[in-house]
């Protein structure tokens, strides 16, 4: 696997391929800048071995049209102050305006093309309009995860054009090895907790990791579809009745692998869906006509507690309770806390997938477990056993 680390920048310009989709707010400000904190350690190698950065990325979705609230010169200002360097934009990703300012570049100076996603041909793979990128760089480096699924033009196409001039970036490579850590080489027993709604978004996951993992803790949303499959009484639980028998399935295929999996026993249950809804602690086989539950009760979250604190690598995907509300919150706390308390034992924790990573930085957990995927369809498609084009390309 190259890395950057195999190459040395000396008075090289190198074409970094970064994950700038920041969230903004309604005077352009970015209001969450986990994605430059996490791409700055590349782009200062480059820049300390005495090189340039070109940087590329997208913003929102503008859908091929060029949209000024969708431009990156937003963010320009807010790169430079994390990075230390004062970043140059320049209004287009490719043409004359680029040629001209990637000329320009001198060593130590860092310049951030336009959104990609202006052009649909970054979204369509093109490959001429990849051709066109790689003119702005003497070494192509990946360190955008949360596009590596996605066979874009400045993501997987553009590699075509560096076959001996390309690596991954600090994050990505960080990215591959967690990932790594939890599907291959993770000490035993190994740990997946998986939440979130539906059974149905996690079914490739879960068939996927079942040969790699000791305990498979279920929770959130989709328990009542594998309660329900079992005989138990549900009320008024999200509940997708259409996937009973592949619940039942997935039960007997852990049978068969030996692993051992946890349903909740009690719930949080409430009699609407909403943060002042009356509650009661209720048996999950046992849940009344008319109420729901939100959240997990406490002898199941004693009983995910011991399970992860025996556990010497873990996987957490997805929330166990409805955390956006503060009534229902307190299960994916307890989570939290436990793999916090593993952790510090020596287990090796990964988080990953949208809703968990937002769980674990609301709560202030994110320094306290091993590693927070920063990409969110990318994690769970590498979870669910698929080659990610991104990294294909570099590894090719």
């Amino acid at each position: 696997m190259r890395t950057i680390d195999d190459y040395n920048f000396a008075d090289k310009k190198a074409l970094i391929r970064v994950d700038f989709n920041v969230p903004l707010d309604e005077d352009f400000n970015v209001t969450d800048t986990s994605r430059i904190d996490a791409a700055k350690p590349t782009i200062l190698k480059v820049l300390e071995d005495g090189g340039s950065a070109v940087l590329m990325s997208h913003l929102g979705r503008p859908k091929g049209q060029s949209n000024p609230d969708l431009s990156l010169s937003h963010i320009c200002d807010k790169v430079s102050e994390i990075i230390g360097v004062q970043v140059k934009f320049v209004a287009d990703c490719v043409g004359e305006k680029v040629e001209q300012a990637y000329s320009d570049l001198q060593n130590g100076e860092i310049l951030l093309l336009e959104n990609l996603r202006f052009y649909d041909e970054e979204t369509n793979g093109d490959e001429a309009f990849a051709e066109k990128l790689s003119h702005f760089g003497d070494i192509y480096v990946n360190d955008a995860f949360g596009t590596a699924h996605r066979a874009h033009a400045s993501t997987t196409v553009v590699a075509k054009f560096f076959p001996e001039n390309k690596c991954f970036g600090y994050l990505l490579a960080k990215e591959i090895k967690a990932i790594d850590k939890v599907m291959q080489t993770g000490e035993k027993p190994v740990t997946a907790i998986l939440g979130g709604a539906k059974v149905s978004s996690k079914i490739t996951i879960i068939e996927n990791i079942l040969d790699k993992v000791d305990n498979l803790v279920i929770g959130g949303g989709m328990t009542y579809t594998f309660v329900k499959a079992k005989g138990g009484k549900v009320g008024d639980s999200i509940c997708e009745d259409d996937k009973i028998e592949l619940a039942l399935d997935i039960l007997k295929q852990a049978e068969e692998k030996g692993v051992a999996v946890h349903l909740p026993v009690d719930v949080l249950a409430a009699d609407d869906f909403n943060n002042n809804a009356k509650t009661q602690v209720v048996d999950v086989t046992e849940i009344p006509d008319g109420w729901q539950g939100l959240d997990a009760g406490p002898k199941t979250l004693e009983n995910f507690k011991q399970v992860i604190l025996n556990s010497k690598t873990i996987l957490w995907n997805g929330p166990v309770g409805v955390f956006e509300m503060e009534s229902f919150a307190k299960g994916t706390i307890a989570i939290g806390n436990a793999v916090d308390e593993a952790t510090a034992k020596g287990a090796f924790s990964l988080v990953g997938g949208g809703d968990s990573v937002a769980a674990v930085k609301q709560f202030g957990f994110e320094d306290k477990v091993s590693y927070v995927s920063t990409g969110g369809g990318a994690m769970l498609e590498s979870l669910e056993g698929k080659t990610l084009p991104g990294i294909a390309a570099i590894m090719a």
